[in-house]
C-alpha cells in the first residue's frame, strides 16, 4: 500500500466523520442526549449502532482469524449473533428493556438494574465491573485494527496502536451518543460495503463458490498432527464431539459470545435510544441484515483463505501468518486482494473499530461520570465534563492493556468479557424485565456468585485463560489445576447456570422488597 493514497482516502473519511461528530456534540446539550442520544433515535440508526458496537475489528480480524484455525465450524457463531444477538435480544430484551427504561427514567444499564432493584451498591458494582472490563474487550478491538495497519503498511504494531488509537479518539470524545450513532451509521453503511465486495472477490480468486469449498474440503489431510489429535477434523467440517478443539469453539466461541451478548452494556443502552417498540422492530431487519454480512463474510474468507495460501505458499493459514491467527485475515487482504480493496479494507476496519471503541470507551464515561458519581445529575453539564473525563480515564486502562496482550488473544479476550457480563448480569437481567418475584438480595447473589466463579474459572481452571495470566502457575505451581475436561469447558457454561440458580432461589427464599415495576408494566410497550 502507499501511505500517500491512504492518507488522501483516510482525510475524505475523517471530514466525513467530523462533520457528523460536530452534527452530534452540536446536538448534545444535555446528560439524556449525552447518554442515550435524546431517545429519539431513527430505526435505521439504531440498527446500525447496534450492529457496528456488535460487530467490531475482534470479529473481522480476531474471530475470521480462528475461523482461518478451526474453520467453518464458527459460521454457527453467526447464526448465534443472529439470532440470540439480533432476535432475541431485540425482541425479547429490546422492547421490555425500552419500556422499564422509560418508566424508571434510567439512562443506562446499571441505572436500570438498580433502580429496578432498589440497590445502590448492585448499581456502584456493575459500573465499576464494566470500567475495569471493558477496557480488556477494547484492546482486543483495538489490537484488531493495529494488526491490519501493520500488515498492509508494514508498521511496527506499537506503531500501528498509536495511530488507530489517536484517530479513535480524537472522534469520540466530543459527540456523546448522538456523535457515536451518526457516525456509527455511516462506518456500518461503509463496512457492509466492503464485506459484501471481499466475500465476491474471494470466491472469484478461488474459482467460485463450489471450486472453493470443494478445495477447502480436500484440504483436510494438511491438518497438523497436534490439532488433528485435539479434534481438528478439517477446514469444512466440525470438529470431534467433546474433543478439546470442540469444547473450544461450542463453548468459548459460539455459546461465550452468542449468549454474552444479551447481556452487553453497551448494546443495551441503544434500546433506551428509541421512542416505541415500533422502532425497535424496524431496527431488528438493518441489524440482522449487517451483522450476517459482516460475521459470515469474516468467518468464510478466513476458512477459505487455507484454499489461498496452499495454492500459493503450500502452506495452511495459520502457518502462513506466523503462528499468530490475528494475522490471518491481514495477510490474506493484502496478498490476495487488489490494492484498491486494502484501502476500502483499512478504511472498513478503522470504522469498525471506531464504531466499537466509540460505543465500549462512552459506556466507561457514564459509569465512571454517572452510575460511580453520587451527585450525578442528568441535566447538569458537569456531568457531560465528567462523561469525556471518563473517555480519558479508558483510553489510557486501554492502551496499557494492549501492551500486555500475547499473540491470537482477540477471541479470547473478547470472550473473557461477553462470558462474565453474562454470568454476573443475565439472570437478573431477564428477572428484572419478567419475573416479578426477582428480589435485590437474589439479584445481588447472582452477581457476585456469577462474577466469582467465572473469574476462578479463567484464573485457575480453563487452560487456555490460565496459561495466560499465569496466577495458577504463581500460586500453586500448576496450570491449570485440573486435567481434561474441566480445562477445555468455558467458564460461562459452569458461571451461568450457578449464577442462575442462585438468583432462583435466594430470590424465592427473601422479599422481593421495593421493586418499582410489576411484571405486567414492565412488559408494558
Amino acid at each position: 500500500m502507499k501511505i500517500s493514497v491512504f492518507v488522501v482516502i483516510l482525510v475524505l473519511y475523517l471530514g466525513i466523520i467530523a462533520f457528523l461528530s460536530y452534527l452530534g456534540y452540536k446536538k448534545t446539550r444535555s446528560s439524556k442526549d449525552y447518554m442515550v442520544a435524546g431517545g429519539e433515535v431513527h430505526p435505521y440508526l439504531m440498527g446500525l449502532a447496534y450492529g457496528a458496537s456488535f460487530i467490531s475489528t475482534s470479529a473481522i480480524v480476531g474471530f475470521g482469524g480462528a475461523a482461518g484455525v478451526y474453520g467453518m465450524s464458527l459460521l454457527w457463531l453467526t447464526f448465534a449473533n443472529i439470532f440470540v444477538g439480533v432476535f432475541i435480544a431485540f425482541v425479547v430484551f429490546g422492547k421490555p428493556t425500552r419500556a422499564l427504561g422509560h418508566q424508571l427514567e434510567a439512562y443506562t444499564f446499571p441505572e436500570l438494574l438498580g433502580k429496578r432493584y432498589d440497590s445502590v451498591f448492585l448499581r456502584r458494582y456493575a459500573a465499576a465491573l464494566f470500567s475495569i472490563l471493558m477496557p480488556l474487550y477494547a484492546a482486543a478491538v483495538l489490537t484488531g485494527g493495529a494488526r491490519f495497519l501493520q500488515e498492509s503498511m508494514h508498521l511496527s504494531f506499537s506503531g500501528a496502536v498509536w495511530i488507530f488509537a489517536v484517530l479513535v479518539m480524537a472522534f469520540v470524545y466530543f459527540g456523546g451518543l448522538r456523535g457515536v450513532v451518526y457516525t456509527d451509521a455511516f462506518r456500518g453503511t461503509l463496512d457492509f460495503l466492503v464485506m459484501a465486495t471481499l466475500i465476491v472477490l474471494t470466491y472469484v480468486k478461488l474459482g467460485g463458490i463450489s471450486h472453493a469449498h470443494a478445495q477447502l474440503e480436500a484440504m483436510k489431510n494438511m491438518v497438523p498432527p497436534a490439532l488433528a489429535a485435539q479434534g481438528h477434523t478439517g477446514w469444512a467440517s466440525m470438529p470431534v464431539f467433546g474433543s478439546q478443539i470442540w469444547w473450544f469453539v461450542v463453548s468459548t466461541l459460539i455459546l461465550g459470545v452468542g449468549i454474552g451478548v444479551l447481556a452487553q452494556p453497551q448494546l443495551i443502552v441503544r434500546y433506551l435510544m428509541v421512542k416505541s417498540s415500533r422502532e425497535i422492530n424496524q431496527a431488528l431487519i438493518f441489524g440482522g441484515v449487517f451483522i450476517l454480512f459482516m460475521t459470515g463474510v469474516a468467518f468464510t474468507v478466513g476458512a477459505l483463505s487455507n484454499v489461498y495460501f496452499k495454492d500459493t505458499t503450500g502452506k495452511i493459514a495459520i502457518a502462513a501468518a506466523g503462528g499468530n491467527s490475528d494475522l490471518i485475515i491481514p495477510s490474506f487482504v493484502s496478498q490476495a486482494m487488489p490494492s484498491w480493496l486494502s484501502y476500502l479494507f483499512l478504511l472498513g476496519l478503522l470504522a469498525a473499530a471506531m464504531s466499537a471503541l466509540s460505543g465500549q470507551f462512552h459506556m466507561i464515561s457514564t459509569s465512571v461520570s454517572y452510575d460511580l458519581n453520587p451527585k450525578a445529575d442528568k441535566n447538569a453539564n458537569k456531568t457531560v465534563m465528567l462523561g469525556r473525563l471518563g473517555i480519558v480515564v479508558g483510553f489510557i486502562l486501554t492502551m496499557f492493556v494492549v501492551f500486555q496482550l500475547p499473540g491470537s488473544i482477540i477471541p479470547i479476550a473478547t470472550s473473557i468479557f461477553f462470558g462474565l457480563c453474562a454470568s454476573a448480569f443475565l439472570p437478573m437481567y431477564v428477572g428484572a424485565l419478567y419475573w416479578s418475584r426477582s428480589s435485590r438480595a437474589g439479584a445481588i447473589g447472582s452477581m457476585l456468585a456469577g462474577t466469582l466463579i467465572y473469574l476462578c474459572m479463567v484464573l485457575f481452571i480453563h487452560s487456555k485463560e490460565a496459561s495466560i495470566f499465569g496466577v495458577s502457575k504463581a500460586l500453586f505451581g500448576k496450570s491449570p489445576l485440573f486435567a481434561t475436561p474441566l480445562n477445555y469447558i468455558d467458564p460461562l457454561v459452569v458461571a451461568l447456570p450457578v449464577s442462575i440458580v442462585i438468583f432462583a432461589v435466594v430470590s424465592l427464599l427473601t422479599k422481593a422488597g421495593d421493586i418499582p415495576l410489576p411484571r405486567k408494566k414492565t412488559l408494558t410497550v
